[in-house]
Parts: C-alpha cells; structure tokens; sequence
C-alpha cells in the first residue's frame, strides 16, 4: 500500500498507517470514525455482505481500525448478517494494543432497539471481553444478560445514538470504530456525530439491489475535509475528517 495523497511516498509500513489512521492524541469526548468499503457504482455488499468487496489491503485497514479504537460500534443487522464474534485476541494484536497504550481488545457493542439478538451466537461464545448491547429502556435483555452481555440503555421506545456513546465515553470508551451498516451510519450523520469516515472503493461495477453506505433520515449534508489517499492493487482508500471551517 502506498499514499498519494497528501504526499506521494513508497510502501507504507505498519507503523506508518498507525499514524496515518490515529486518533487524536487527547480525546475528551466521543470520537467516531466510520469504515466502510463500497464498488466504484456506490453498491455496499455482494450477496449480502461486504466481504466479496474487500481485499487483503482493505481487511489490514479494518483490522487496524479495529486496534486503536476503544470499542466496536456496529449496528445487529451487521452483526446477525456478518456472523460477528468478539475481537481475536492473537498475540500479535495483543503486543500493538499494548504498545499503543491499551490493556486487552476491544469489546464489540451491538446496537438494537429490540435487543434481538441470539445468545447463543459467536458475539457472546466466541469473545474474551463481554459484548455490549446498546438499547432502549424497554428492551428485554435477561437472556443476553445470562451470557454475559453488558447493557448500555439509551432511549424509550427507540435507540438515541448520541446518548449512547455518551453512555459509553463515561465508560472510558471514547474512540469509536463504527463498522456500519448502513442505517446506524446513516443516524450517525443526521445527528452531526460522524469524524472520520475510512471508505475503501473496490475497482468492481455490481447494480443490482445492494445500498448504499449511508441509509435514513433526511440529514443536512455535511461537508468533509480530504485527509488522504492510499492505493494498492487498484483498491482506494480514501480518508475524510470533519471540515473544521
């Protein structure tokens, strides 16, 4: 992989995309950063799910998002879809996570305004730190409980995002890697939240059904500063932050 934008410099090397990924050095607040990858035609998924979008590069990206954020944001359509699990442990990860100033991985938290979600899934047996449910007040949540889940209630009747990674920046959790899908991205923009968004644009032409990356409320278009750009293997990775101006 190798960055033509801002600057055009050889292949990066792991210690170079931590830099070039971070997060602010002091964060006093929820800090979200959403990573998506689409075809050049807009399509979010192939069958179903995003893995027949992705690449070697683009998993290295994800995977790295995933070890300088506090928690996983993700939304239980995505979760159910994608078959998620908690966040492998290997020693690798480990050593970065350390080195990076965090005590063990990440915890993967699922919003869900119905906390319909199966306990008996990889999210709650295959995961060395509990997950977390974000829901609303209403929800019942015994069973997800029972195999461990930590509740975050956040709204009546409907999940409010804001209050939600308020709840979980008073947990200590305030640098978000959201994973999608689409409608919690979609809320997350209406409400002003988003501060960086990583999108990777595979060189494939798919139509079809598929959606787009960001779904929902009508929301007052936000504009975003280019931050960088990166290639590899006709794969681009396109870096955007919130315009300061």
């Amino acid at each position: 992989m190798r960055n033509v934008w801002p600057s055009s410099t050889g292949e990066l090397t792991g210690v170079d995309l931590e830099g070039i990924y971070a997060y602010p050095a002091s964060v006093d607040r929820p800090w979200v950063q959403v990573n998506f990858v689409s075809s050049a035609d807009g399509a979010v998924e192939v069958d179903t799910t995003s893995a027949g979008l992705s690449h070697a590069a683009d998993r290295r990206v994800f995977l790295l998002g995933r070890d300088l954020a506090d928690v996983i944001l993700v939304g239980a359509g995505t979760a159910r879809a994608e078959d998620y699990r908690g966040v492998v442990a290997g020693p690798k990860r480990l050593e970065r996570r350390r080195r990076l100033g965090f005590e063990t991985v990440p915890p993967i938290a699922v919003v869900t305004r119905t906390a319909d979600l199966d306990p008996a899934s990889r999210l709650f047996t295959e995961t060395v730190v509990p997950p977390i449910v974000v829901t609303t007040r209403t929800a019942g949540t015994g069973a997800l409980e029972a195999a461990g889940a930590e509740i975050v209630r956040a709204g009546e009747d409907d999940v409010d995002v804001r209050r939600a990674l308020e709840l979980l920046a008073e947990r200590g959790l305030r640098r978000v890697a959201c994973e999608g899908g689409p409608r919690l991205f979609g809320r997350l923009v209406a409400d002003d939240l988003v501060d960086q968004l990583c999108l990777t644009v595979a060189p494939m032409l798919v139509a079809g059904p598929a959606a787009r990356i960001a779904v929902g409320p009508v929301a007052v278009p936000r504009r975003l500063a280019l931050a960088s750009i990166l290639v590899e293997d006709g794969f681009t990775f396109l870096r955007y932050r919130r315009d300061a101006g």
